[in-house]
Order: structure tokens, then sequence, then C-alpha cells
């Protein structure tokens, strides 16, 4: 039976087919969690068989999983001391509606108010405190009773081993592992031989329940409930309570828990919430609303399953199952080989996933991925999809291992496999058209003429190799090419000519150094000055530039040494040579906080090159990060998004491309869209156009 049949289930066979895959997937998810189904599978498999209940209660199952915790899946040893229900679920703001007007019929009036929090990716957990002291950690279970897991409690971060007051008391909470952990985790399995995890959540479980391994996997708790405390506290109340015994809540989160006074107003926490999924630190697969009296809750009461005056609100899910096909090797213009999942297409999120990354031969190999596997494909807001692992005990057989290429797909030259990320030994050579391509676009060198179909002449006339070349061409040899009259080919070498004298963020930027993008040339061009400094700068010297660790700080120094004749070739057509305004003293350079943007910046503006002088104590942006969304208006319409950035940082501040809780200014033009929504629920200052112009205008160009 399909995922589409499962939605209509037609007859007692299909029904019991249902049920029996339920359960499997259930005990899959809330056991290592690597069930075959993705979570909105699950779910409409799930509602399904409620549905035909419902038709037919006269047929229901004794093994079905609804009306059962964790469908009745799992099962514990120790008893809880109250029950660990589940959350029933709805699917949209309508549904949500229909449920809060069901709870205030219950009630016979409005719900005094409720409060709306993140409804976190992970496993459920009973901690028991005795006079404050750490006593036994229990899984969830069957909700009656649970796992000892006391032996994980030292490795589960803000869960803590004593309480600010001496209390009996248990915590209730979700432990799981956020996006660090978990690629750190996977790391460390890799290492030691063992299978990666699937996905965060099959991580956690796996995590707490294991014994005795060689290495230590940190998780995170958050705290949401309690047993012992003042019953009369209301939900968020509650919440303050946990945090001030010491607990880890989602209070510190930009998702943090805010209480409602309207259904309305749950509705936009809800919105504002599902805005900020992609940018929190951990997973999160949907939203809860409780009511926030406990008078209210008290008054509701609970089911079997679940309490009737809470309910989760799901999102879509980022993870999906579906089959590998294939994978495909791209050769980009650094020369790097990087290997392409290949998929059965896949619909997450509303995307329609075709192609994911697989990053490199390494992470093919540690994920011990083979044609024709089932893998679990991750996709969060517009990040490009990743094939996250596969399934191996969904395994026929018939699966095939993934070949690597054993010379480069281009270009047929050898392969440098000595890093984990392969590399035509050609290195930029292999792709000298890209190369070209990239070097010549606006927010490198803005040579306008130079597209893909004069770089491609270019190169196979034997004219091009590198970009140093384009400043040797002459008025003959343009002439000579086909389609090149004499408008054109003056216009070409104009545009050339003015790219000689393009500043040296831009020149740097136009050289492609891996690990570096538009927004950290910049920084590099502001921290050295001159393309001599930059050159002569050692690994501990480039990793005190903003943004710069010591694992980059190498990769750059070995690329620019790669890169030395290119470089001379420049600097004989002094090209990159002019030395910019003295780098920025380190007490100034050190207010100017905010994200790196690494890649999602850029310039044309001249003059101080990366905002040297913007960064000096006074200016009008110091110690300001700030990101530009939509379109602008008045003085900066001219401006491109690279251009606005650049008066960003000349102004003092720091640009970067994505709305989090370091930002501390907003511009937001027409259409602004989700990163208004995110700057409005951190509290971010927000600025019109016209208004950020006035601030800056003495650095407008």
């Amino acid at each position: 039976m399909t995922d589409e049949t499962a939605a209509t289930l037609s007859s007692r066979a299909d029904y019991a087919d249902a049920v029996d895959r339920a359960v499997r997937a259930a005990a899959a998810y809330y056991g290592d969690g690597a069930t075959p189904l993705g979570d909105d599978e699950y779910d409409a498999l799930l509602r399904a068989v409620t549905a035909y209940e419902d038709a037919h209660p006269d047929q229901v199952l004794p093994d079905s999983p609804t009306g059962k915790v964790a469908g009745g899946a799992v099962v514990g040893d120790i008893p809880h001391s109250v029950p660990m229900l589940s959350l029933d679920n709805v699917f949209s703001a309508e549904e949500l509606t229909e449920w809060a007007a069901g709870l205030e019929r219950r009630l016979g009036r409005p719900v005094t108010a409720w409060c709306v929090e993140p409804k976190l990716d992970g496993m459920a957990v009973a901690a028991r405190y005795r006079a404050g002291r750490l006593h036994q950690v229990l899984t969830r279970g069957d909700g009656l009773a649970g796992e000892d897991i006391s032996h994980a409690a030292d490795a589960i971060l803000g869960l803590p081993a004593a309480l600010t007051a001496p209390l009996d008391v248990e915590l209730r909470g979700e432990v799981l592992l956020t996006h660090a952990q978990f690629e750190h985790a996977n790391r460390l399995r890799s290492e030691h031989g063992a299978t990666p995890f699937a996905h965060p959540r099959s991580g956690a479980a796996g995590t707490l329940r294991a014994k005795d391994r060689p290495y230590r996997v940190e998780l995170t708790f958050f705290a949401y409930g309690a047993i012992g405390l003042d019953d009369d506290l209301g939900h968020s109340a509650l919440l303050e309570r946990l945090a001030a015994l010491g607990a880890n809540t989602a209070a510190t989160t930009p998702a943090h828990p805010q209480r409602c006074a309207t259904q309305e107003d749950a509705q936009r926490r809800i919105e504002e919430i599902a805005a900020l999924r992609t940018a929190l630190p951990f997973g999160i697969d949907g939203v809860v609303v409780k009511a926030d009296s406990a008078a209210d809750q008290r008054e509701a009461g609970s089911g079997s399953r679940a309490p009737r005056w809470a309910v989760a609100r799901k999102l879509a899910a980022e993870h999906k199952v579906t089959r590998l096909l294939d994978v495909e090797w791209n050769v980009g213009r650094t020369g790097i080989i990087a290997p392409r999942a290949v998929l059965d297409p896949v619909d997450i999120d509303g995307v329609i996933v075709t192609y994911a990354t697989l990053h490199n031969p390494a992470d093919i190999t540690r994920r011990d991925l083979r044609i024709g596997d089932q893998v679990f494909v991750y996709r969060a807001g517009d990040v490009i999809p990743r094939v996250e692992a596969p399934l191996a005990d969904q395994r026929t057989g018939d699966e095939t291992p993934i070949a690597f290429p054993e010379a480069c797909p281009r270009c047929g030259d050898a392969i440098d496999t000595t890093e984990q990320r392969w590399r035509c030994t050609r290195g930029r050579n292999c792709q000298a058209v890209a190369s070209v391509i990239y070097a010549a676009g606006r927010d490198q060198l803005d040579i306008e003429g130079l597209g893909r179909t004069r770089a491609v002449q270019l190169v196979e006339a034997g004219l091009v190799g590198d970009i140093a070349d384009l400043f040797t061409l002459t008025r003959e040899q343009l002439l000579a090419l086909e389609r090149m009259g004499g408008t054109s080919t003056d216009n070409l070498l104009a545009a050339i000519e003015t790219a000689r004298s393009r500043p040296l963020n831009r020149v740097f930027c136009a050289l492609g150094v891996r690990g570096t993008g538009r927004t950290m040339s910049r920084r590099i061009a502001a921290h050295f000055g001159s393309m001599a400094a930059v050159r002569a700068a050692d690994a501990e010297t480039l990793a005190g530039v903003d943004g710069i660790g010591a694992e980059k700080a190498r990769v750059i120094v070995a690329e620019l040494a790669e890169l030395a004749p290119l470089l001379d070739k420049l600097a004989a057509q002094d090209v990159g040579t002019a030395v910019t305004e003295p780098r920025t003293p380190p007490a100034a350079a050190d207010t100017a906080a905010g994200d790196d943007a690494d890649g999602d910046a850029g310039g044309d503006a001249g003059g101080d090159v990366g905002g040297n002088a913007g960064r000096r104590p006074g200016a009008p942006l110091a110690g300001e990060a700030v990101v530009v969304t939509g379109g602008m208006s008045g003085r900066l319409a001219a401006l491109s998004r690279n251009e606005m950035n650049e008066l960003v940082e000349r102004a003092g501040g720091k640009a970067s491309s994505s709305v989090s809780a370091r930002t501390t200014l907003l511009v937001a033009g027409e259409k602004a869209g989700s990163k208004r929504t995110k700057a409005e629920t951190l509290g971010i200052t927000i600025l019109t156009p016209d208004e950020f112009a006035e601030r800056v205008a003495e650095y407008l160009p």
C-alpha cells in the first residue's frame, strides 16, 4: 500500500496493513529514530487509521497505535510518578482554531491566556531530583513507565546536577542534539568506525540509550514541565521557575515561549516561530499551544494519551525518505570535484527535490551510501538539500556501491585525493572558462560584455588562460574573433581597463580563493590594506581576521601559494597593487560585531576597501551588524545589494545576509518578507531605506 492510498483506507485489509505499517514505523521512530517513513507520511498514515476507526469502531484492532502514547511502540520498566502524555496534533490554522473552540466549549468560557512555544524534535525525558540533587533520568516509554538512562546524564547540557533549591521535584523536558552536536557526533562515530546517525532525533535516541562507548557525545536538555512544584503556577510562570532552578529552557532561544492573550496573538506567534525555524540551532517539528492558566488546565483535564489543554501545531517536515538513484560528479571553477545525489523526486516542504549535496567522497564513505538506498533527505528553508544517511535496514541486496572517479570527469587529468574534497590536479586551469566568468562578474571585476560566450571564445582561441591574460588583450586580437566588431571590441577593452583599478577587495574576490567570498574578501582587504601584505601573511596572522579560524587560514595560505604565478602576472599588469588606507586599529574593529556572511556581500564603491574609515569610533554604524532586505527606494534605489553592503561597511557596520540574534539593524525595503518578520520577533531595530539613507548620508556615493 502506498502513502497515497493510505490516505483513504477503503477496506478492512487496507486498514490492517496500515496499522501494521504505523506500528512498525512508531517502533522505529520512538526507538532509534530510523523510521522508514518521513514525518509527513507517518502523520498521514496515522490520520488515515484514525479516520477508518472513527467510521468502523467495531473493527478497531487491539494493536492500533491510536490513543496510545508513542503509538504504543515502546515500554519501560520504571513507573512514572504521573503519566507522561503525548500531544494531539493539528495541521493547519483552521484546525487549530477548531481545537481552541472545542477547548473553550469544554470550559464553558474563553481560555484565560495561551502559551506558545517550539515543539522540539528530540526525546522526552523525566529527571528526578531529591533534595535538589539529580537522582534518576527516565525516558517517556509508553507514558506509564520508562527506561532508566541515568548513565547519560553527565553528557546532557542544560540538565543541572544540582538545582538552586533543595527540592524533591521531577523536571520534564526534551533532550536533543543541536545541529552542531549532531555533526560533531557523526564525526566521532566515523572516527570510531560506527555508522553515522541518520538525523538528530535518531542520534539523541541512540546516544541516550548507549553505554560504554569509547567516546562522549553531548546533548542538550530543554525543560518544559515539572511534577512537584506549585500546582497553581501557570505555564509561563512555571517555565520561569524552571529557569530559576537552573534548568535550560527555550526561553534562551529566539523561539522563546510567549504568553498570548488571544487566539489571534497565538497564531501570530506560531507564524513567527515557524519563520525562525531555519535559523534555530536545533530542529523543531511544530509549535505547541497550551492553555497558560493552571486553573484552565485542571478544568480541561487529560485523556489517556494527551492533555486536552495543549496541542501541537505540526509544521511541514524537513526530512523525507526517498531513493538514491545515482551520483553525478561535477567540477567547480577551482577544480573541486563535487558529488551530487540524483534522487527519486520528493516533495519537501512544498519544494520538489531531485538533487542533493553529498559534500565529498569521504562523506559518502562515512555514511556508507549505495545506489538504490532509501535515504533521509534534509532541507531547511532555502538551504541546499543534503542526503543525511541511508536506511540500512531497508536494503534488499540490490543496492550497488557508488563508483568514485579515477580521473577528472571534465578534463581526464589526475585527481588530488589528499584532502577530503577531491580536486583536479590542474586546479583552476581545468575550468578556465568558469574562473574567467566568475572574475568578470559584477560583484568582482565587473567587466561588462564579458559573458559566457565571449569567455569561451577567448579561452578556446588561446588568448586567455587565466584572469591576468584579460589585461594583455589587444584590439587586433579581439577584432580577429568572430562576431567582434569595432564598437564591441572598444567597449570590452574599456571595461577591462576600468577593471584594472578595482579596489583590493574586489580583485581578491575575483581570485576565487577557497574559504572566502565577497564579505570575507572585504574583511581581508580591510585588515591588510594591500595585496603584498595579504601574500606575506602566514596562517596565524590570517586567523586574526574576523571570521577566519585556524583551519580556514591554512586553506587560504595554501591557495595563495598556489596562486602565486597568477598574482605575479596581475601585479605586472598593475592589477590589485594599489595600497588602501591603513588597516583598521584592533580596538575599532572589535566594535563591529555580527555575522560572517561570507559570499553574500560585495560592492563596487571604491575608496576605502572593506569600510576601514567607517569602523572608526563615532561612525554612524559603528558596532552595528546590518542586514539589508527588500527593494530599496529613494537615494538607495540605484545601489545593488552588494553596493549596499559595502556602504554599510564604509559607514562602520558589518554587513550580513541573514537575520540572527547578533543582528542589530535591519534595512527593510519593499517586500521585505520573512527577514522583517524575524527581526520583529527578535526586537531588532528596523529602518526604512529613507531613514537609513539619512543616517549614512555622508557615506553615500
